[in-house]
């Protein structure tokens, strides 16, 4: 498994740009929400108690996070958590989760896509599936960083993330010019 740093470096690589990743604080968590409710529209019993698949995703995902990061992976269990709640009542409670669902989902996808307009930048998961993952890992991590937390996961991060967009650009160059 790829360290924190190895991802966060690597998503940040393609997000380098403040209005990317302004865009991703609203179209990730959109995103995130969206898929949250599809997956709570597929239910099952388990020990005489209903489960939405989204919430078997939901501890499989967090057990990734922790595994990667325990301290970003807290914050991302508080973020969760109400997601999960949320998405789970439009699920069920509602006439139309599906429609509903699929809507947040393509604005959601809407919002990236023009950060990355502004990045200029392909989005990550475009050369690594894995960077699925990583979206809410790093937009947590920049939540703590504004907040002047893990400070040296940040300067940690940063210089690697440069060197690999300068390389991405680089190799860029070279095919328009082959």
């Amino acid at each position: 498994m790829k360290s924190a740093i190895e991802q966060l470096s690597t998503y940040k690589s393609v997000h380098l740009n403040p209005k990317n990743i302004r865009t991703h604080f609203f179209g990730v968590p959109m995103i995130i929400w969206s898929i949250f409710v599809l997956l709570g529209c597929v239910r099952f019993a388990f020990a005489d108690v209903e489960v939405s698949v989204a919430s078997v995703f939901m501890m499989i995902v967090l057990v990734y996070y922790f595994a990667l990061h325990a301290k970003l992976a807290i914050g991302l269990t508080l973020f969760i958590l109400p997601v999960l709640y949320t998405s789970d009542w439009v699920a069920t409670s509602t006439e139309s989760p599906i429609l509903i669902a699929v809507s947040v989902f393509v604005v959601g996808w809407a919002i990236q896509f023009l950060g990355h307009k502004y990045e200029k930048a392909k989005p990550a998961f475009i050369d690594d599936l894995n960077q699925l993952l990583i979206g809410p890992f790093f937009l947590m991590a920049e939540v703590y960083f504004m907040l002047g937390w893990l400070k040296q996961l940040e300067h940690d991060i940063t210089p690697i993330a440069r060197d690999k967009r300068r390389a991405l650009e680089a190799k860029r160059r070279e095919q328009a010019n082959a």
